[in-house]
C-alpha cells in the first residue's frame, strides 16, 4: 500500500513538474513573439521613443538690445561652470590642481584642498570664459566637465538702467525693455532639437546640421528709440545737479512728440543692471512710472488749454488777479505776492511768465468740473501713459462730483491731481503736436507693430495747441529763464510744487522743482521734462534756478546731437 502512494506520488511530482515546463516555454515563446512584434514590426515607433529620450534642445541665447543707432545695451554673454567628477578620476587631487592651477588662476594648494572634500560632484569655479573653457576641453580630462550658461551682461553699465531693466536668468524674472519684450528676446523660430550622447556630444546623422546643431540659437534683437548721445548728457545732467544740490530723486526724459518716441529716459536713483542682485529694492524702481506727485504751476499750461478748448477764455482774454483769493477755508496766493500784491486785470502771457496761481484758479472756476475734467482726462491725466514699461500708476484725478470750489480752483494750478513725470510729458506733448497725443515709448516698432500698440488721440484742438504753444513761447521770450535759449524759441513752463507728506495729510517741507518745454516752438523737435525731488543745498529752490539749468544743457546738447535748425524769432 505505501508503495502504490509513492507511486502516485512521483506521477504527481512528474505531471507538475510536466506542467512546469509547459508554461516556461510557453512564457519564453510569448517572449520571442513580443520581441518580435517590439523590434521589427512596431520597431520605428520605438526607436522614434529613444531617439526623443536623447534629443536635446539647442542652446538659446537672449536676443540683444539696441539704442536706435545699434549701439549695444544688453547682450547675452556665454560662460560655463567647471566641475570634476570623482567617480571618473584618473588623476590624483594633487595632478588635477597642477595642471588647472593655471587656467583657473587659483592657488594649487587651495585648489586640491577644494578637489580634497567629500562630495562625489565637485564644482571648481563658476562663470568660466569661452576661451579657457575651449583650452580646459582640450586637455581631454575624463574626470572633468563643463557646463554651459548665458550671462546677461550690459555693456553700457548704469546707462538707460530703468528702460532696459534687468534679467535673471536662474529665477526668469525681469524689469524694464527685458521683461516687456522678453516674447521677442527670446524668439528663436521654430524649435530645433539635436540628439546628443549621455556625455551631451552631438549625435551627428544624415539629416543632422551641423551648423545649427553647433551654433547657438539667438533670440530677436529689440531696437530702443534712446539714443546713447543724448541718454549720456541727460544721465550726466541730472547726476550734477542731484549732486550740487542734494536732492533725493531726479529725472530727465527727452521726447518727440510728434511720434511719442523717447530719445532719453534718465532716472536718479539710478543702478547697474550688471549688480542689479545687490542693488536696494527702491533703487530698482522706476518711480517715474509708479509715484505720483503734485505737479505744481507747470500744470498752469492744461488750464490754459482747458479754458480755451472749452472758449471759456479767448487768446485775448484778461483775468483778474488779486495777489491773494481766499474759498471757504483755503487761502491762494502768488508766489511773489509780497512784492506784487495785487497785479489786476493780467492777459495770459504775464500769467504764464509770472505763474500766476489767482490767475489759474480763476480760469479753473470758469469752466463746469465736467468740463476741465473732460479736457485733463482727453490729455492723459488720470490714465496710464500707455508706455511699453511694465508697472505704470494711472495717477490721481477725482471725479468732477467730488470737487469743491476749492479743489477745483487748485487744481488749476497744479495741486487738485496727482501724476505721475511720464504722465506729464504725455499730456503737454499733445499742446506741441497740434493736440494728437502719441502714446510715449521707448521701443521702436514695425510699422505693423505700430499700428496695434501706438494710439493717436486727438485731445485738443490744433487751434487750441497753436494757441498754447504761442502764449508759452512769448513768456519765455519776455523772461530772464534759463530756458530762454539764443538760438531757439522755447514754448516752456517751470513749476515749484510741494511735497505730500508720507502716510499723512499735508505737505512736507521739501518741493519738487520742474521745468518742461519743446523746441523749436514752430516745429517742435524734442519735448523735454525735468522734475527734480527735495533739493535741499545751493540757494532757493525754485523750477528756474534748479530744473531750468538741467533743461538748458539738455536742450542745447540734443540740438547739437540731432542737428536742429535754430529758429528764433519765427514764432512771434
Amino acid at each position: 500500500m505505501s508503495e502504490i502512494n509513492e507511486k502516485n506520488k512521483l506521477k504527481s511530482i512528474e505531471k507538475r513538474i510536466k506542467y512546469a515546463h509547459i508554461f516556461v516555454l510557453g512564457l519564453f515563446c510569448i517572449s520571442i513573439i513580443y520581441l518580435f512584434l517590439l523590434q521589427v514590426v512596431d520597431i520605428r515607433h520605438y526607436k522614434i521613443r529613444a531617439k526623443n529620450q536623447r534629443y536635446s534642445k539647442n542652446f538659446i541665447m537672449r536676443g540683444q538690445i539696441v539704442d536706435r543707432n545699434g549701439v549695444r545695451l544688453a547682450t547675452d554673454q556665454t560662460s560655463y561652470n567647471l566641475y570634476a567628477h570623482r567617480e571618473y578620476f584618473d588623476h590624483t587631487p594633487k595632478e588635477l590642481a597642477e595642471i588647472l592651477s593655471p587656467y583657473l588662476e587659483i592657488d594649487k594648494k587651495t585648489l586640491e584642498n577644494h578637489i580634497n572634500k567629500g562630495a562625489t560632484v565637485i564644482l571648481l569655479k563658476k562663470d568660466v570664459d569661452r576661451k579657457t573653457a575651449e583650452e580646459i576641453k582640450k586637455l581631454g580630462l575624463r574626470e572633468i566637465s563643463l557646463d554651459k550658461k548665458n550671462e546677461r551682461v550690459y555693456p553700457q553699465d548704469e546707462l538707460a538702467a530703468h528702460v532696459i531693466g534687468y534679467y535673471n536668468p536662474d529665477a526668469d524674472t525681469a524689469s524694464g525693455v527685458e521683461l516687456t519684450a522678453k516674447e521677442k528676446l527670446e524668439d528663436v523660430g521654430e524649435e530645433i532639437k539635436i540628439e546628443r550622447t549621455p556625455r551631451g556630444d552631438i549625435i551627428y546623422e544624415a539629416g543632422t546640421d551641423p551648423v545649427l546643431a553647433s551654433t547657438p540659437r539667438t533670440g530677436k534683437t529689440v531696437t530702443l528709440t534712446i539714443d546713447s548721445a543724448i541718454q549720456h548728457v541727460c544721465e550726466r545732467e541730472l547726476l550734477n545737479i542731484i549732486n550740487s544740490k542734494q536732492a533725493s530723486r531726479g529725472a530727465v526724459i527727452v521726447m518727440n512728440p510728434k511720434n511719442g518716441e523717447i530719445l532719453g529716459y534718465a532716472v536718479y536713483p539710478r543702478y547697474n543692471p550688471n549688480n542689479y542682485k545687490k542693488t536696494a529694492a527702491i533703487d530698482l524702481k522706476n518711480w517715474t512710472l509708479t509715484d505720483v506727485y503734485p505737479p505744481g504751476s507747470t500744470f498752469k499750461t492744461l488750464t490754459v488749454a482747458a479754458g480755451l478748448e472749452t472758449g471759456k477764455i479767448k487768446p485775448w482774454s484778461r483775468i483778474l488777479d488779486t495777489g491773494k483769493m481766499k474759498l471757504g477755508s483755503w487761502t491762494i496766493q502768488n508766489y511773489d505776492y509780497h512784492k506784487n500784491p495785487n497785479p489786476g486785470m493780467i492777459n495770459l502771457v504775464y500769467l504764464l511768465e509770472h505763474s500766476s496761481n489767482v490767475g489759474s484758479a480763476n480760469i479753473a472756476l470758469m469752466m463746469e468740473p465736467s468740463e476741465f475734467y473732460t479736457i485733463l482726462s482727453n490729455l492723459g491725466i488720470g490714465k496710464k501713459s500707455g508706455i511699453d514699461l511694465a508697472g505704470e500708476s494711472s495717477g490721481l484725478l477725482p471725479k468732477p462730483f467730488k470737487w469743491d470750489k476749492s479743489r477745483q480752483a487748485s487744481m488749476g494750478y497744479g495741486y487738485g491731481a496727482s501724476v505721475t513725470a511720464m504722465q506729464m510729458i504725455s499730456a503737454v506733448s499733445a499742446i506741441a503736436n497740434n493736440g494728437v497725443r502719441v502714446t510715449p515709448h521707448v521701443i521702436k516698432y514695425s510699422p505693423e507693430e505700430e499700428a496695434e500698440k501706438i494710439k493717436r488721440v486727438q485731445a485738443i484742438s490744433p487751434e487750441t495747441a497753436r494757441i498754447v504753444t504761442q502764449l508759452l513761447a512769448k513768456s519765455v521770450s519776455n523772461s530772464k529763464s534759463y530756458i530762454n535759449l539764443d538760438k531757439y524759441t522755447v514754448a516752456g513752463k517751470t513749476g515749484t510744487s510741494k511735497k505730500p507728506m508720507e502716510n499723512k495729510k499735508g505737505y512736507s517741507n521739501a518741493l519738487y522743482a520742474s521745468v518742461i518745454g519743446f523746441l523749436p516752438a514752430n516745429n517742435p523737435q524734442i519735448l523735454i521734462y525735468v522734475v527734480i525731488d527735495s533739493a535741499s543745498a545751493g540757494g532757493p529752490v525754485w523750477g528756474n534756478t534748479v530744473a531750468a539749468p538741467v533743461f538748458k544743457e539738455v536742450a542745447l546738447q540734443c540740438a547739437r546731437i540731432l542737428n536742429i535748425q535754430p529758429d528764433k524769432n519765427v514764432v512771434e
